[in-house]
């Protein structure tokens, strides 16, 4: 294994344009309303037709760009795959569907997960979010404006699809004579679905493997004493077992190789990321109040969101491996202290 990343290119595509990175295989790259400012969706040539995958935020310039790309195409789309549920990666889903008359195929934990978003279901919405970072001690001015952002989630994502093409992990999908593997990772979002294509040396890897950034893993309401960084962690695991010489396809970032390189980097950046918080717990500590030991940099509301998550999940972690112990304060804050052992 050699000790770098290796990229193979050089330039990016510009909006509205493809790179071919494989026979067959060509790089889309999309705007973004936020400080990550992109998002690489893919085309997977099928024989007559192409596949999509990944479809990005709901913005005018991406449909703009996506009308520029099918009219250059001159062939049908003949399935639109999403990895998860994200708005970057669900967005324009069902509008390409009815636009192309291609079905849909996803997981049924990314499905339903995105249906509980947009529709604000219990656990899911804006006031259980900030009801569970108050109790996690984040501060008023900061929850009022969470609470203003209202349902963000709705504004990436204008329509879902209500009905999908359902796949579990293991599952193989055939596309122009060759055949991709779906896996099926956790901690990121319920059941994101990278495919691996044996023959071709390639993954896409959504989100659950990026070369420059960290994935973000939240702890959701509904579910507030969940693990999902120990779930990330094993997922991402199962990638060391594909041949170092795969071209990984990110969702954010360039293509890159050296997988098991990555894997180790991003398994030593959490082990670090929990090191600090239980350094920072020889007293009693809340996730509002270690945000700055993860964070120090400035961040803005929709940052705060992701880095509140982020906070509680290693926290969740650590309590899960019995380094700290939780407990609720008079308060009624939930406060973290390293376990004596």
């Amino acid at each position: 294994m050699t000790s770098t990343l290796e990229y193979p290119f050089d330039t990016l595509p510009p909006t509205g344009e493809t790179c071919e990175v494989a026979p067959g295989v060509h790089w889309i790259r999309m705007p973004l309303p936020f400080a990550l400012n992109h998002i690489n969706l893919w085309l997977i040539e099928d024989g007559d037709g192409v596949v999509i995958v990944d479809t990005g935020y709901g913005l005018d310039a991406s449909q703009e760009a996506w009308n520029t790309i099918l009219a250059g195409l001159g062939r049908p789309v003949t399935r639109i795959i999403v990895t998860h549920c994200h708005p970057d990666h669900l967005g324009l889903a069902q509008w390409l569907s009815e636009k192309t008359g291609a079905p849909v195929t996803m997981t049924l934990g990314e499905f339903l997960g995105g249906h509980a978003l947009w529709n604000q279901l219990p656990g899911y919405n804006t006031s259980a979010m900030i009801t569970q970072f108050r109790q996690h001690g984040l501060d008023e001015e900061r929850c009022i404006a969470l609470a203003n952002r209202g349902n963000a989630y709705k504004r990436g994502v204008p329509s879902l699809p209500a009905c999908y093409d359902r796949v579990i992990d293991g599952d193989s999908l055939e596309i122009g004579q060759r055949s991709w593997k779906v896996i099926v990772g956790h901690g990121h979002s319920p059941e994101h679905m990278s495919l691996h294509c044996e023959s071709a040396g390639l993954l896409i890897s959504g989100d659950m493997l990026l070369p420059r950034i960290s994935t973000n893993v939240s702890v959701f309401a509904a579910t507030p004493d969940d693990d999902p960084l120990g779930r990330f962690l094993d997922s991402i695991r199962t990638f060391k077992q594909l041949p170092v010489a795969t071209l990984v396809l990110p969702s954010h970032g360039s293509p890159f190789r050296n997988i098991g390189l990555r894997v180790d980097q991003l398994i030593e950046h959490h082990d670090d990321r929990c090191a600090e918080l239980l350094a920072a717990c020889t007293v009693p500590r809340c996730a509002g109040e270690l945000l700055t030991t993860l964070f120090p940099r400035e961040l803005d509301t929709h940052q705060v969101m992701f880095a509140m998550g982020e906070a509680i999940a290693h926290l969740n972690h650590l309590a899960r491996k019995r380094e700290v112990c939780r407990s609720v304060e008079s308060d009624g804050i939930v406060r973290f202290i390293k376990s004596h052992q």
